[in-house]
């Protein structure tokens, strides 16, 4: 059952993934702007926004596993929130990355140390800092309750990240969907929607993979034990 969700989640993502591109790439206008380069690096924002939102969720999922595992100190949550850290990590990555590529031919520079981009560094260096806490710690249930206080203390900062731009000014762009400072042309919208659902599957897909990885490892990981102990 579980492998048969998994092809038809990995067929939909394919059929997405293509039909992605052919909308950022052919089928949305090209914006207004003063060169080329700033033209293209606008398509960014159809990767850039999207992944910034599947950190968003990978850490919710995280903090909700994490004041799981502390109510009832069931296994399944602690792996639940290490799979979403570990794909929150990713994606806030390429959040850092796809930024600076958009910046530099249009902001002239690729980094300033606004509150946007400050913020988002120290989401990244949290959740960072949580997976080297689980890589160095024994496993057991002292390396289990850290993680869980720093998955929900970590998650502080997601809020701090998203009204950053709110709360002071930044270089950063304003929310165009959030805030009503502006608006999307209608072929953007929906560009910018489906490439949002996609990124969506594409997280259930990884979180699921990864959740069925980290279960074999802790089989595993109790067969050697066992072995050992005879």
């Amino acid at each position: 059952m579980r492998q048969n969700i998994d092809k038809i989640l990995l067929g939909i993502l394919l059929v997405a993934f293509l039909t992605c591109i052919f909308l950022i790439f052919m089928w949305v206008p090209q914006i207004k702007a003063s060169n080329t380069a700033e033209q293209i690096a606008q398509k960014i924002f159809y990767f850039h926004v999207p992944s910034a939102w599947i950190g968003f969720l990978s850490f919710f999922v995280v903090f909700v596993s994490s004041v799981g595992y502390l109510a009832t100190r069931q296994r399944k949550w602690e792996l639940t929130a290490v799979a979403s850290a570990e794909i929150g990590v990713l994606f806030i990555t390429l959040v850092l990355v796809t930024g600076p590529i958009w910046a530099k031919p249009v902001w002239g520079i690729w980094w300033t140390w606004d509150a946007r981009l400050t913020s988002s560094l120290i989401l990244w260096l949290i959740y960072v800092a949580y997976l080297m806490l689980r890589r160095y710690l024994p496993d057991g249930s002292k390396r289990a309750n850290l993680s869980a206080v720093v998955g929900i203390i970590g998650f502080i900062d997601v809020p701090i990240v998203y009204y950053s731009i709110r709360w002071w000014e930044t270089q950063h762009p304003k929310a165009v969907m959030a805030s009503g400072d502006g608006s999307l042309a209608a072929p953007m919208f929906f560009t910018f929607m489906f490439s949002l659902a996609t990124f969506t599957i594409l997280y259930i897909y990884i979180l699921r993979k990864r959740y069925e990885l980290l279960e074999m490892e802790d089989t595993l990981n109790k067969q050697f034990k066992e072995m050992e102990i005879l």
